[in-house]
Order: C-alpha cells, then sequence, then structure tokens
C-alpha cells in the first residue's frame, strides 16, 4: 500500500505535544559551557569614537569579550554580497547592531556584563523610511527593468487611466524559537555548529570565513527549528559566527540564544515597499498598459534584498495578462536592521500592487471586480488570440485559475451574497461589508539558477529499515515526513521503517537553503533517485533468488510493495529485510548518492527575459468582511479557499501549511504592524504590541478544497508547492476591506494601507467621509513612455485622497 496521500502525522507531532522535542536550547549542557550574548549598537547611525570593554572582562563569571579586533578570518559576511561586519568595526547602520560578543559562564553573568560595554558614537541622523532614503539617494542597488509590449500603443488603446502609490508594511515573523546555535569546538581547528538553521551550508561558509579556517573544519548541524518562516534563511549567521568565535578563542563550547526582545529588535523582516503604478484599461477593465515602479526597504545592509525585489517584479503580474507593460525596482538603504526572507520572499509585496490596481480598476468603471480579475486573467493554456505569456517571457501553462475563479464563484453563492451586501451597505449607517475574490499564481523555484539543486544520502540497514539525509531542514512544516513517505512509497516499504536523520553538512555538501517552496520537490526528487539506485541493485538479486530470470526484464516485473518484493508473474516474493540481508551477503552496496538539479529552467536579469520558474502553483480566495464604520474595527466573517497543488503527498501536513500561510497573509494584510521611534527604535518589540492573529481573527466560516490539476504530470508525484502561495491569498481579505470601504462614496477610490490595521481603516473612513461631494476620481497624469521614470515626480500626491489620509512606511 503506498504512503503517498496519506495523512500521516508529522514526524515530530509526539515529541511536539509532549516537550520531548528538543530545539537547539534544549540540549544538555556540557562541562566548561560558556554563555554569550552581544552589546550592540547605541545609535541607528554613526561612526565608532571608541569601544570600551574592560569593565565588562572584570565583571564576575566573565571569561571573554570579543570585539571585531579579535575576528581571526573575514569581519564581513552576506549571502549575496559580503557587506555586513558580524561586528561593527569602524561604523553602525542600525540601534542594536552587534559590537561586542560576551561570553560567561552563566547567562544572567553575561547579561550584566553587556550593561557594561560603552560604545561612543559620532551619531548622524539615521534614514528610517523609504521616502527619506530616496530623498538622500541612499539606494543599495541599481534599478532594474522587465519591460514587454509597447507601452505607447497601450495607452493609445486605453479608454480609461488611473495612478496612485501604494505603500506595504513589513511582517515580523514570530517564530517561536529565538534565532540560536551551540559551538562545540574540536581538534585540529574544527567545530561543530548546532544551529536553528534554514540554510546549514550557509552557516558553515560564514562560521568558516570568520574563524578563518577552510570550510573542511566547519560542520553545521540542524535537527529542528522551532519555526522559520525565512527569518532563519540568513539571519542565523551572526549568532552562530559568534558562538564559534567563543568557543575558538575559549576553547569551550558556546551557546547564544536571544531573548524574544533582541531577536526582534534587530533581526530581519519583511521588506517595507513603496510602489507607483499608473494603468490604462478599456471598458471592460481589462488592462492594456501597466507601468510600476517598486522601492522596497533593505534595511541597513543587502542581505537578500535584491534577490526578493526580483521576486516582487516576476510577481507583479500575479495571474493577469500584461501585453504591455514596465516593471522597474530598485532597494533603497534605510538605518533599520537589514530586511531579509520571509514566506512568500516578494511575491507578496508585488501581487498586492495590482490587487489593489484591479480593485481600483473596478470602483473607477462601477464593475464588480471579480469581471475584471475575469476579463484579465490569464487562460488556460496559450493561444493565438490572447498568449499566456508573462512579462518576462515565460509562458503559463496548464493553468486553472479561470476554472478555480468560476467554481468559486459558484459555490460560494458570489452572486447572491454581492447583492445582499450592496443592500445592507446602503441601508446600514454603523457597519460596512465588503466581498472579494483574489487569484495566486506563484513561480516554484529559486530565481537563483544555482540554487535549484539538491542532494540526498540514502542507507538500507540488513534489517530493512533505511536512514535518510537531505539538504532540507524542518521547521514545522513536515518536510522530513514528506520525504519519508517518498522514499518509503519508491522503496516499497512501511513508512516507519524510514527515519529522515538531522540536517548536516557532513553528509550533504554544498546545500540550498529550505526556501522557495521547492524543498520537498529538490530533496525529495534527490531521495527519490537515490533509491532508485539501490532498488536496481537490489532488484538483480531479487530476481535470481526468486529464479525470476537474469535478465533486466524479468527484474522489472518485480515490485516493490508492502515491505516485500514480488515477481508479478510466478508470484514468488522474498521480504525487504531478507533481501537487503541478502544483499549484504553478495557485497551489494546497499547505500546511494541521488543529485537533482531542476530542469528547464533560465533567466537573464539584465535583459529580464527568461525561464525563472519551473512551474507555478494556483489557487483562489473568496472573503467577506465585516467594518465597525465608527471604530474601524475588521471581522473577517468567511473565508473560501481553492488550491492547486497537484497530487498531495500528505493531506493533512498540507492542509496545515495552506491554513497556516493563509493566516499569516492574513495577519500581514491587517493587524500586524512594525512601528519605530524617531531614533529608529522597534516599539512593536514584543507580542504585547505586535499583534499577530489570534483564534478569534479566524472566520467562523472557513473552507479549504484542494484541487487536482490532471495536467501536471512532470513534477516530482505530479506534485506542487504548498508552503508559500497560500499566504498571497490572504490579499483577499484587504481586498474585501477595499470593497466595504468603496460603498462609502461609490467611484471615490479610497486611499488605504496595508496592513489594514482598525487605525488605517478608520483613517481611510475619516478621508472619504470629509472629501468634499462633488470630488470626482481624480484625473490620471499624462503616462509616462517605457523610457521615463516615475521617479522624476515622485514627491507629488497623486491623488487628492492621499493628501488627506495619513500613510506610513
Amino acid at each position: 500500500m503506498t504512503t503517498i496521500g496519506r495523512s500521516i502525522p508529522h514526524d515530530s507531532a509526539r515529541g511536539h505535544v509532549t516537550g520531548a522535542a528538543r530545539y537547539i536550547d534544549d540540549l544538555p549542557r556540557v562541562e566548561g559551557e560558556l554563555e554569550v550574548v552581544f552589546a550592540g549598537s547605541p545609535a541607528a547611525r554613526g561612526t565608532i569614537r571608541s569601544i570600551d570593554v574592560e569593565a565588562a572582562r572584570a565583571a564576575p563569571g566573565v571569561v571573554a569579550v570579543l570585539t571585531h579586533h579579535d575576528v581571526p578570518g573575514h569581519n564581513r559576511w552576506g549571502p549575496i554580497e559580503a557587506d555586513e561586519p558580524f561586528l561593527a568595526d569602524v561604523e553602525v547602520r542600525y540601534l542594536g547592531q552587534p559590537v561586542a560578543a560576551i561570553a560567561a559562564i552563566t547567562r544572567e553573568a553575561a547579561e550584566r556584563a553587556r550593561t557594561l560595554v560603552r560604545v561612543e558614537v559620532d551619531e548622524e541622523a539615521p534614514v528610517l523610511t523609504i521616502d527619506d532614503a530616496i530623498a538622500r539617494g541612499e539606494f543599495l542597488t541599481p534599478e532594474r527593468f522587465i519591460r514587454c509590449g509597447d507601452l505607447e500603443a497601450g495607452w493609445a488603446r486605453a479608454t480609461h487611466r488611473l495612478e496612485g502609490t501604494f505603500r506595504s508594511g513589513g511582517q515580523e515573523q514570530l517564530y517561536f524559537e529565538s534565532q540560536a546555535a551551540i559551538a562545540i569546538p574540536g581538534e585540529d581547528g574544527q567545530m561543530v555548529v548546532h544551529s536553528s538553521t534554514q540554510n546549514p551550508t550557509e552557516i558553515q561558509t560564514v562560521v568558516a570565513e570568520a574563524l578563518g579556517v577552510g570550510r573542511h573544519r566547519v560542520v553545521a548541524i540542524c535537527k529542528r527549528m522551532g519555526g522559520g518562516f525565512g527569518g532563519k534563511e540568513t539571519q542565523g549567521s551572526i549568532p552562530a559566527a559568534l558562538a564559534a568565535l567563543v568557543a575558538q578563542r575559549t576553547g569551550r563550547p558556546a551557546r547564544i540564544v536571544y531573548g524574544k526582545d533582541d531577536d526582534m529588535a534587530v533581526t530581519g523582516k519583511r521588506h517595507p515597499y513603496r510602489s507607483r503604478y499608473r494603468v490604462g484599461f478599456d471598458e471592460l477593465g481589462v488592462i492594456t498598459a501597466f507601468e510600476l515602479e517598486l522601492r522596497s526597504d533593505g534595511g541597513a545592509y543587502l542581505d537578500l534584498s535584491s534577490a526578493v525585489l526580483e521576486r516582487s517584479m516576476l510577481h507583479a503580474d500575479n495571474a493577469y495578462r500584461f501585453e504591455n507593460a514596465s516593471i522597474s525596482g530598485r532597494v533603497c538603504r534605510t538605518n533599520l536592521p537589514p530586511s531579509t526572507a520571509f514566506r512568500g520572499f516578494g511575491g507578496p509585496q508585488g501581487m498586492a500592487v495590482i490587487e489593489n490596481v484591479i480593485q481600483e480598476i473596478a470602483i473607477q468603471l462601477g464593475r464588480d471586480s471579480l469581471d475584471v480579475r475575469r476579463a484579465n486573467a490569464y487562460g488556460r493554456d496559450p493561444s493565438e488570440q490572447r498568449p499566456n505569456r508573462t512579462p518576462y517571457g515565460q509562458e503559463v501553462r496548464a493553468n486553472l485559475v479561470p476554472e478555480m475563479l468560476e467554481r468559486l464563484a459558484a459555490e460560494g453563492d458570489y452572486g447572491r451574497r454581492r447583492a445582499e451586501i450592496e443592500h445592507e451597505n446602503r441601508a446600514s449607517p454603523t457597519s460596512l461589508r465588503g466581498l472579494a475574490m483574489t487569484p495566486v499564481k506563484f513561480g516554484i523555484s529559486f530565481t537563483n539558477k544555482t540554487l535549484n539543486q539538491a542532494n540526498a544520502l540514502v542507507n538500507v540497514f540488513t534489517d530493512g529499515s533505511v536512514q535518510v539525509s537531505t539538504g532540507a531542514t524542518e521547521m514545522g512544516q513536515g518536510v522530513n515526513t514528506k520525504i519519508a513517505q517518498l522514499v518509503a512509497d519508491e522503496l516499497g516499504v512501511d513508512y516507519e521503517a524510514v527515519t529522515v536523520m538531522p540536517t548536516s553538512t557532513e553528509k550533504n555538501n554544498n546545500t540550498s537553503p529550505t526556501a522557495a517552496s521547492a524543498s520537498t520537490d529538490l530533496n525529495g526528487t534527490a531521495a527519490v533517485r537515490a533509491c532508485e539506485q539501490i532498488r536496481s541493485r537490489m532488484a538483480g538479486l531479487a530476481a535470481r533468488l526468486l529464479k525470476a530470470g537474469d535478465d533486466e526484464q524479468a527484474a522489472a516485473r518485480l515490485r516493490f510493495a508492502d515491505g516485500a518484493i514480488r515477481d508479478a508473474e510466478s508470484g514468488a516474493s522474498i521480504s525487504f529485510a531478507e533481501l537487503a540481508t541478502a544483499a549484504h551477503r553478495e557485497r551489494l552496496d546497499l547505500g546511494a548518492r541521488g543529485f537533482y538539479a531542476t530542469p528547464d529552467i533560465d533567466y537573464d536579469r539584465e535583459s529580464g527575459r527568461g525561464t525563472p520558474f519551473y512551474y507555478f502553483t494556483t489557487g483562489c480566495a473568496l472573503a467577506e468582511v465585516r467594518i465597525e464604520r465608527l471604530t474601524g474595527e475588521l471581522w473577517v466573517e468567511r473565508l473560501d479557499v481553492l488550491l492547486d497543488i497537484g497530487r498531495v503527498i500528505n493531506p493533512g501536513i498540507e492542509r496545515g501549511q495552506a491554513i497556516g500561510g493563509l493566516v499569516q497573509g492574513i495577519g500581514w494584510v491587517s493587524t500586524e504592524e512594525l512601528v519605530y521611534g524617531e531614533r529608529g527604535e522597534l516599539l512593536s518589540a514584543s507580542p504585547t504590541t505586535y499583534k499577530i492573529p489570534n483564534v478569534s481573527d479566524l472566520p467562523a466560516h472557513f473552507r479549504l478544497d484542494f484541487v487536482e490539476n490532471e495536467l501536471n504530470r512532470h513534477n516530482l508525484k505530479s506534485t506542487k508547492a504548498v508552503g508559500e502561495p497560500p499566504l498571497m491569498l490572504g490579499l483577499a481579505v484587504w481586498c474585501a476591506i477595499k470593497d466595504a470601504l468603496a460603498s462609502i462614496r461609490p467611484g471615490l477610490v479610497p486611499q488605504l494601507r496595508l496592513p489594514a490595521t482598525h487605525e488605517a481603516i478608520l483613517d481611510a473612513i475619516v478621508a472619504l467621509e470629509d472629501s468634499p461631494r462633488e470630488l470626482e476620481a481624480p484625473a490620471p497624469r499624462e503616462p509616462a513612455t517605457a523610457a521615463t521614470s516615475i521617479e522624476a515626480d515622485q514627491g507629488v500626491a497623486t491623488t487628492q485622497a492621499e493628501l488627506r489620509a495619513p500613510s506610513r512606511t
């Protein structure tokens, strides 16, 4: 019986419930182990005048205090560009930036000593917003472009135009387990690092570079993480390096575990964006010309910002055709902690703009937004009349978005509810309701072609049990469980006979991060390929033992299933364990290394053309909201979701991922707001002031269904990635809020920022109610050509409503 398609419990489920699952800080202390903390910069921007650590060194219990002078190797790191110091040396660029590492025999002693470190800085005025960065010319990247078609022709065809500025805020990952690492020194300069990381290879790399040793002397291990969401793709580098530096200097194991306050204050978050757009469209709402200028807040150092921006540009179309478009983007530098990966990796910020544009087109035309989405959506397959080609030139195939929109509209009783909502909004003076359906088309693959590879090690033992090692890291998403299912299915053994080992750079070298929703695709395929090698060796021996023949045809007749190998012709069988014992006796190799590189992908970022994705995961969501008009309070009343994720490996885990991602998306668009003070300090720096969705924020009516796409046959077991795409469906809630607000002044476009917190909703309501009664939708300026930058008039408010409605970056 196959394990594929079964809801097998997460391999750590019992440990999660009982507390037996160990995380970094649960690992037992060893003799001589030191606790490490860091002392941070007292200013967000400035030149370091002095670093005085003498009092801290003399404090009770302190064993070592290290500064940049004590880094024997490189004091710079970065996943794309090595521009960020482990310990600040010449200047500081954000508040709390690590300046010194303190190691003591207890955490309490280390914390006390931290207060004794004195860092003097010649302070400069920090840059804290995207607008300030643009005004001061602070950028981390050059401008990039993706262009298609003929904008001039598109503008000529347009009978209507609109333009505006859209702002989306950042988001804190708020994983339960903070950044953590343990470094254990060994012989001959070797170092073993246990890290809560999505990227053990990067931990191995940065630790080796900081210590000034070859990578062969460093082993990075990750058993599991207590959540990641992208926040542990790069952000584990500094804590791991600090622990390793202490371990190398003292010869003693060193442990660093950020407190939640430190973690929220100094680690990277989702990028805030300021996006300016111009769009031309016809009477049906079909977009004929689209210009988009993206500006992201990269924070103080580059980190992954250029790659995040690239994905925003690649997903600016979401599920809609653009025949004539110009999409540009640039990363701004501010004096906040470097922004980093977050579930969706820039896709949400790009999609949010076009979904906002669709809502505004519908409002301006007085049409239902679902009709505008239908009119612009990619079709099922390319045709000469309406080619399914993205702005960067990739064909969209086997696309079920149109069918899913129609199915969800029918099953969700869209027409009746729309009429009911419009009637209630006209009748009620105190509450508003809104309805919106949004699709998602999310590309699956790393946009960096090199990262689309994986290797796996599979070992079969003579009792028929199996160990699997891959580069995938487990952060609660169930990747290990699904890989074990794939291996069990390939070898025909029971799921319980397979164990996925802790991820280690010693067994799997040069691995890619567990990110981009591609980890099961990559690592699972590599594991299956390793199994194919082992099975081929075992099948030849089994054919001889079962007297089925001695040729390839005989071996091909054998079926590996239910813990046995059977000859389909004679019915003779041998158990998998017996065959493994016999294979060992015959000196057959029962171990194999599999390798996989994603085929048929290539993207040229200089020209903005290519095929960056192997396939697309698609879906749609229908959201209904209610707003208290006097306070801006929001309730999500109903949510219906369809997802095309191909053939499902583990329905329970996939469902959990889909719901979790969707709820995280709802938090991004409605409740989660990062607020900074004038010095660059994070004011919403704990769960008491930063509001993630609660159980009470979820709708009473919530339905999620998977759609099996019969056209999807080219990927592993015909499955599709599920980790990130559902998050973007949270935009249905935001669009439903905007839909509700639009009923206040029909024809007047509400100006609503993201997240649409209660305060933001109330601001939008006040702005709409205060607008002059005779005010019509503002006339757009003349569109720029493809060669013209919208940046030229960046300081001009683009609509009258925006002048009155306060906004935040």
